[in-house]
């Protein structure tokens, strides 16, 4: 199983971007899909996360400016940033809670991370 990301980048205060994650290999069923973000000398964050049946969480310190979504039949979840802080930038990591074969238990997986940077 691989989780890639796409759509980091460097961008202004005030500015968007859109994550992308998508799940491959052999899956069976996911469940939880989500993004954390780590800043430097920081621990890993809740950034979003998304179940099966489209119930949201999000940090409050995102909660009006980012969207998280998925499309279960691509398997990717993505998150729309708008009005990006300074105070965003970190690497932001794609997780997902999946089952490869049915007879198998629910395991956690992680995206290698892409990185943000938002400009003051």
């Amino acid at each position: 199983v691989q989780l890639v990301e796409s759509g980091g980048g460097l961008v202004q205060a005030g500015g968007s971007l859109r994550l992308s994650c998508q799940a491959s290999g052999s899956i069976s069923s996911i469940n939880a899909m989500g993004w954390y973000s780590q800043a430097p000398g920081k621990q890993r964050e809740l950034v979003a996360t998304i179940t099966l049946g489209g119930n949201t969480n999000y940090a409050d310190s995102v909660k009006g400016r980012f969207t998280i979504s998925r499309d279960n039949a691509k398997n990717t979840v993505y998150l729309q940033m708008n009005s990006l802080k300074p105070e965003d930038t970190a690497v932001y990591y794609c997780y997902a809670r999946l089952v490869r074969y049915r007879w198998e238990n629910w395991d956690d997986y992680w995206g290698q991370g892409t990185q943000v940077t938002v400009s003051s």
